[in-house]
């Protein structure tokens, strides 16, 4: 028999405001001890140095994480011209200097080479794993690290401001594994200069943004009663862009115990919830979601079932 965790049964999502100076890691931790939540984790690494959206999933959220993380994601970022660092960003040791600045015309003419899916070489501090080891551990330790070039896609970069010479401010829209700071080393030698990010925030990652995130400071002054629960999203909010399956209450618990659930008697009630093969759905039984699903062979069938009862059996999620 499996061991409960301790903690309260907690489901749904967060979106935290990260500050400055603490790792994606220990924001979880925070907000775990916060809540005294039984399972806590995050959809997306933010860096230390970089603030913004940091998605938190609670409970059977976590079992959603993965579809947050290959969400589009959207950045302001500002690059310091001239000094190339390390781990570039304003974090690592100078590694070299240029005295070109680039002009706004120039930078906006090299924007657009860097829109779409291109190939980019992801940073040495990073923790992509080389051998069995991140590569930022084998930076740190002296090694050469050589990363090959992957592919990422970059939907809209737009220039915002320029401060002064030596600094520009831009917006980014990208996709899954693009590295900001290899962004900005590569625009920068597009100029003919040196460059690396001196601030980074997150603004939107998948469905959550910037306007609905809540700092550490304020869910700590809510405290563990039913203040948190005001901006708690639930489970489903990271599927937001895949098709809800509104099953009988028969149907949930069929599909629950493991059981396929033929997808003809949900289009005789509803001819428009007809899905092609292999497509991943909400199973949702009322307002409770029973299950990510997928479409195979005419059958609903679940990839991951939910859990959303706390121990009194009530839904622990207050769906809108």
């Amino acid at each position: 028999m499996a061991r409960k965790r301790k903690g309260t049964p907690i489901h749904g999502w967060l979106a935290i405001d990260k500050p400055l100076g603490l790792s994606s890691a220990q924001v979880v931790g925070k907000v775990r001890w916060l809540l005294k939540a039984a399972k806590v984790g995050h959809g997306g690494t933010l860096d230390p140095l970089a603030t913004g959206v940091l998605p938190i999933a609670l409970g059977e959220a976590t079992k959603t994480v993965s579809h947050v993380m290959d969400g589009t994601k959207t950045y302001r970022f500002q690059v310091r011209w001239g000094l190339a660092t390390a781990t570039l960003d304003r974090e690592g040791d100078v590694v070299g200097t240029s005295p070109a600045r680039p002009t706004r015309a120039a930078i906006e003419a090299a924007l657009p080479a860097f829109i779409g899916e291109i190939e980019q070489i992801p940073p040495a501090y990073s923790a992509i794993k080389v051998d069995g080891e991140r590569a930022y551990d084998l930076a740190r330790a002296g090694g050469t690290v050589d990363l090959p070039p992957r592919p990422v896609r970059i939907d809209s970069l737009t220039l915002l401001d320029m401060p002064d010479a030596d600094h520009a401010d831009f917006e980014v829209v990208c996709g899954k594994g693009t590295y900001i700071r290899s962004l900005a080393r590569d625009l920068a030698a597009a100029l003919g200069t040196l460059g690396h990010v001196s601030v980074l925030r997150r603004t939107a990652c998948g469905p959550f943004h910037e306007a609905d995130a809540i700092s550490l400071e304020t869910l700590a002054e809510l405290g563990q009663g039913p203040g948190p629960r005001t901006y708690l999203l639930p489970v489903e909010t990271a599927l937001d862009d895949i098709p809800a399956l509104a099953l009988t209450a028969a149907e949930a618990r069929r599909l629950h115990c493991g059981n396929p659930v033929p997808l003809r008697h949900v289009t005789t009630r509803d001819p428009e919830a007809a899905l092609g093969e292999g497509t991943l759905c909400r199973a949702m039984d009322g307002g409770r979601m029973v299950a990510l699903a997928r479409i195979e062979g005419g059958e609903i069938r679940a990839v991951r079932v939910l859990n959303l009862m706390n121990d009194e059996g009530v839904d622990d999620v207050d769906h809108p």
